[in-house]
């Protein structure tokens, strides 16, 4: 958004936006009049209406609880703003554009995160809304879907955060303060170099969770992958991780205070650093990804995918494909990460590192697309390995001829540089910054990059400790 001269932002809420919405099928409910305080029953004159002991209610309107309800309060909302000229794009549901005013918005249930080029044209869009709806404006755009924007048009970033988030989490599960500080959101298995033949992790033989510990892990994950995704992603692997044990879990990934566990050590990670923040700066909207993956990093021989995309400028020579002495492109926060455990058993680094080029291909399509849509041609992406193996199948200067599930599953991305969608070139690992989400690294190099993806305005209050 920031690099649209003269663009602004600001954000929008329905009241009762699920309510009084007319149903062209009328639903039928019963309440125990047990159920029903006595005030109500006095108050509306019930017990006339009483049959076997329930109320019986006709449901014409929309209202909260009906499946159907967020359906109809939504096609009734598409029906409004076509009428005054917004249209939502074609692949990318939620967003929408104006015919003619330059107006796109991103809706989200009831909440619109709104672009605009002078006020009077977001105006327009809070005019057609309210001849049906109660609707409340933020024009400083600062709160949209429970994150916190921070826009400054004068150096072009915006920060976004979310406040007390971390602490509302740890206060509703009882995390004490931990006594030091935990750098690091995962166990680190260090290696061992020259002692023969790796074996696999230690196995975990503790005491499978019971029913409450299970739920009370979903909850954990529940709870903190969200935050995890929007801001603070240096947690995404950990609770991959944890997530992928859920069918299994044990003491050893569970939250209780009683054991050193996996989930409490995320707990700690999160009391030691509760505030993160992701800075963006303006750019020329060009989509580049860096893409990475760590083989058999994880339990029962499955490897680990992942992507750093981001938004920057267009590269010096965009006839050309990049030659590993070209400049870097400007680094910015993240539009999306994909750290993901693959589904398929890969035979190999270099198939792992192909299976990422291939995954973060197919998520690159959809961002790509996006930003069509959004009014930002885009040159052909430029997707970053540190394999010089899958680098050189990409685009046909390597002759694979080992694996035949190379060719089975992951040849898409081939024919998508063959396209021109995208331009695949080798960079050593060092510079690649999808690395960081392929595998759980040691507490010092968490700490070394946590300031490489967030910003830190301060540092955290148990550093001292």
């Amino acid at each position: 958004m920031l690099s649209t001269p003269g663009a602004e932002f600001m954000t929008g809420d329905i009241e009762n936006f699920y309510l009084n919405n007319v149903m062209k099928r009328k639903e039928y409910m019963r309440i125990p009049i047990g159920d029903i305080p006595q005030t109500f029953i006095d108050q509306y004159n019930l017990l006339p209406l009483v049959s076997n002991s329930y109320v019986y209610v006709e449901i014409g309107k929309g209202m909260y609880g009906l499946p159907q309800a967020g359906k109809i309060a939504n096609d009734r909302l598409i029906k409004r703003l076509a009428k005054h000229g917004y249209e939502q794009a074609q692949h990318t549901h939620g967003l929408f554009t104006h015919k003619t005013n330059g107006v796109v918005f991103t809706l989200v249930v009831d909440d619109f995160g709104v672009k605009y080029v002078g006020r009077e044209n977001a105006e327009h869009l809070m005019a057609s809304l309210r001849e049906i709806y109660s609707i409340t404006a933020d024009w400083t755009g600062s709160k949209y879907i429970g994150l916190t924007l921070k826009w400054d048009y004068k150096a072009r970033t915006c920060d976004i955060s979310m406040p007390d988030y971390i602490d509302k989490a740890l206060q509703r599960f009882e995390v004490p303060t931990p006594t030091r500080a935990q750098h690091s959101p995962h166990a680190w298995l260090a290696p061992v170099y020259g002692t023969g033949p790796q074996l696999t992790k230690p196995i975990d033989d503790s005491t499978p969770l019971d029913k409450k510990g299970l739920t009370r892990l979903q909850q954990v994950i529940g709870t903190i992958v969200y935050y995890a995704r929007a801001v603070d992603n240096t947690m995404l692997v950990s609770l991959g991780t944890l997530a992928s044990k859920q069918s299994a879990a044990t003491e050893a990934t569970s939250a209780t205070e009683a054991t050193s566990a996996a989930t409490m050590q995320l707990l700690n990670y999160c009391a030691t650093h509760p505030d993160a923040v992701v800075r963006f700066h303006a750019s020329g909207m060009q989509l580049a990804i860096n893409s990475d993956a760590s083989y058999l990093s994880e339990s029962e021989a499955r490897s680990r995918v992942a992507g750093y995309h981001f938004l920057t400028d267009a590269p010096l020579n965009p006839d050309k494909a990049p030659k590993p002495d070209d400049a870097p492109l400007p680094f910015n926060g993240p539009v999306h990460i994909l750290s993901e455990i693959a589904t398929p058993v890969l035979a190999s680094a270099a198939e792992a590192e192909f299976a990422g080029l291939y995954r973060n291909g197919q998520e690159g399509c959809t961002l790509r697309t996006t930003l069509l849509e959004m009014g930002h041609p885009q040159l052909p992406t430029r997707i970053k390995t540190d394999n010089s193996t899958a680098a050189g199948i990409a685009n046909d200067t390597v002759k694979q001829r080992r694996s035949k599930a190379i060719d089975m599953r992951y040849y898409w991305i081939r024919d998508r540089v063959r396209q021109g969608q995208f331009i695949v070139h080798w960079k050593r690992g060092a510079d690649n910054d999808a690395d960081y989400f392929s595998k759980h690294h040691a507490p010092a190099q968490y700490r070394r990059m946590r300031s490489r993806y967030l910003y830190e305005e301060k540092p955290s209050q148990l550093d001292s400790v």
